[in-house]
């Protein structure tokens, strides 16, 4: 009998990661796929990325609209009502036998919820991690709670879920599924990249992205005030991303825009796209900002991050990362010594703590064979 797994994608960032679990559910004879997409995929003002998804084929099951216009605490809790509306009627329409979240945007814990009074067990995938400076935190670890089966990123998360009161056959360390993708990307060249982007050929490639720090959103005018103070002092080529659509996230897009304006070394981009955005972390000198990207994907490139303030605190790293304060003088000491040769020399071979790339068939299989029962569903703290 044919299981429907519906996959939930809410950001750019997720839908990366995501990428090859989606592709081993269609390829699998026994199991239906159901792509339910919303949150910034829907939003123009994040490039509307649902249409990459178009793109790259996948036919989706339903589209959740659920983003307030407004970034404020008011604004994200609204999201949340929406989407758990928004989820409640998708998933009465299209019946799924079990649905996948990954990772803590408060969109998931919305769909998370939403399976709650249909009784439909719930994966989750990126759970025991935390990022201590953004009520994320709080949302990965509600969601754990909700969710009936674990895929764990690494060894160390696993025994954090297990600590949480998860019974210890729920949890599966699998690996990063986001690190499948790279076996089989066709990188663009360095020289392919700089036409796509408009970069120059020669100088430092630096990758910027910098999020709201949910539990400090009131100091964020400050945050990006110092990141930009020091970007500006630093040579080479900017490639700033935009945010995520956090609380205050439009004071970042607003600084970020007009400083691109005023500064012919920044290119501004809503959205990448994967094959662009992994072509340049590949060919990059450096990443700059507090992204969960520089902490899973970077290290399999052996690209140095520089990783700023309390967004990922907490988080297991490999050693690309370099840990630094908000202060303008911190970030870039932080910068150069990501940029000095030896630094890199040093990361040659080091491993991704996150996985060998082949976390997306171990989760199939626990999603084809296990039960769909009782014990599945009613869940024991386990002490």
């Amino acid at each position: 009998m044919t299981r429907a797994i519906g996959v939930v994608s809410v950001s750019r960032s997720d839908y990366g990661h995501l990428r090859p679990l989606l592709e081993e559910v269609r390829a699998a004879s026994d199991l239906k796929l159901l792509l339910f997409v919303a949150g910034m995929h829907l939003a123009p003002r994040f490039g509307r990325t649902v249409e990459a998804i178009e793109a790259d084929g996948w036919a989706i099951a339903e589209r959740i609209e659920m983003l307030d216009p407004e970034d404020s605490p008011e604004a994200v809790a609204r999201s949340v009502g929406r989407g758990i509306g928004g989820f409640a009627r998708a998933f009465a329409r299209q019946r799924p036998d079990l649905i996948v979240v990954l990772g803590d945007r408060f969109e998931m814990l919305a769909a998370a919820v939403a399976t709650l009074p249909f009784a439909i067990p719930l994966a989750h995938i990126h759970g025991g991690e935390t990022s201590e400076g953004a009520m994320d935190n709080q949302i990965r670890h509600a969601i754990t709670k909700l969710a009936h089966l674990h895929f764990a990123s690494t060894e160390p998360h696993a025994r954090r879920i297990a600590r949480m009161g998860e019974e210890t056959w729920r949890i599966h360390p699998v690996g990063a599924p986001g690190l499948d993708r790279l076996r089989g990307m066709e990188f663009l060249s360095r020289e392919a990249l700089a036409t796509a982007l408009g970069l120059p050929a020669t100088g430092p490639w630096l990758v910027v992205t910098f999020h709201p720090v949910t539990l400090e959103y009131q100091d964020t005018p400050t945050h990006v005030e110092e990141l930009l103070a020091a970007l500006d002092k630093v040579d080479g080529t900017l490639v700033i991303t935009y945010p995520n659509a956090d609380t205050a996230g439009r004071t970042i897009i607003e600084r970020i825009e007009e400083f691109a304006a005023g500064c012919p070394r920044a290119r501004l981009a809503k959205s990448l796209g994967e094959q662009v955005y992994l072509s340049l972390l590949r060919h990059a000198d450096a990443m700059v900002g507090n992204s969960s990207s520089g902490i899973i994907e970077a290290p399999s490139f052996e690209l140095p991050v520089v990783n700023i303030g309390s967004r990922q605190r907490g988080r297991q790293r490999g050693a690309n990362v370099i840990d630094v304060g908000y202060g303008r003088d911190e970030i870039l000491r932080g910068v150069e010594a990501a940029l000095r040769p030896e630094f890199r020399e040093r990361l040659r071979g080091v491993p991704n703590p996150y996985g060998d790339g082949h976390a997306a068939p171990r989760i199939v299989r626990v999603l084809r064979e296990v039960a769909l029962d009782d014990r599945l569903l009613q869940k024991r703290f386990a002490e």
